[in-house]
């Protein structure tokens, strides 16, 4: 929901740093994967009772996430990055939660269970639907900065960070955080499937199952 406004005003300066990344050699594969191995440590850290640490390193993290799409787009993007890329992004997503579980299982292990099976119905439609609308050349203006296509809800990638920075602030609350955010990336799968589906039913030349 807010990706399309935060996304052009942060943009210019992930170019930025992009351009420089890029004159001294540095690949977008490469950001990709030292991002994702910051966001492990930033787990770590969280299971450990880090807390400010981890918030640090995540940053890091969707930092990396943002410069490494820049990058690819000053050469010619490849399908393996943008593999490469979304894999990992969902990869951290789905962990990130897992610290906080971790470093108090009594009170975290089920808000953290709930939320990670919320990302998974949010990145089941988003993939699914990705797959889909590439067969059928379905393009979405509003998200043409994105590798794969982006079929948006309530909970995207700007809604993430502020939910992960919030637990990282306010660890004491995270049950609380965890149940609200996984109600609204609820609401998102629902919103992808039902559009998704009515979409690719208008779709020319569908395929039948």
């Amino acid at each position: 929901m807010l990706d399309r406004h935060v996304v052009p005003i942060i943009k210019p300066s992930l170019r930025e740093c992009a351009v420089v990344l890029r004159q001294k050699g540095v690949t977008a594969d490469q950001v990709s994967t030292v991002g994702f191995g910051i966001g492990i440590v930033a787990v770590v850290m969280v299971a450990s009772g880090y807390f400010e640490i981890a918030l640090v390193l995540l940053l890091l993290n969707r930092l990396a996430d943002g410069i490494d799409g820049e990058i690819a787009r000053l050469q010619e993007p490849t399908d393996a990055g943008g593999f490469l890329d979304i894999t990992l992004d969902f990869m951290f997503y789905a962990v990130f939660p897992l610290g906080f579980a971790l470093v108090n299982v009594q009170e975290n292990a089920l808000p953290a269970a709930v939320l990670i099976a919320s990302f998974v119905g949010t990145g089941a439609s988003f993939l699914a639907f990705a797959s889909m609308a590439e067969k059928h050349a379905i393009q979405h203006p509003d998200f043409g900065y994105k590798g794969f296509y982006y079929l948006n809800g309530l909970a995207e990638g700007t809604e993430t960070v502020i939910c992960f920075v919030l637990m990282c602030l306010l660890p004491q609350y995270f049950a609380v955080i965890a149940y609200v955010f996984a109600f609204i990336c609820a609401i998102t799968a629902v919103n992808r499937v039902v559009f998704g589906y009515r979409t690719l039913k208008r779709a020319p030349n569908q395929l039948r199952s």
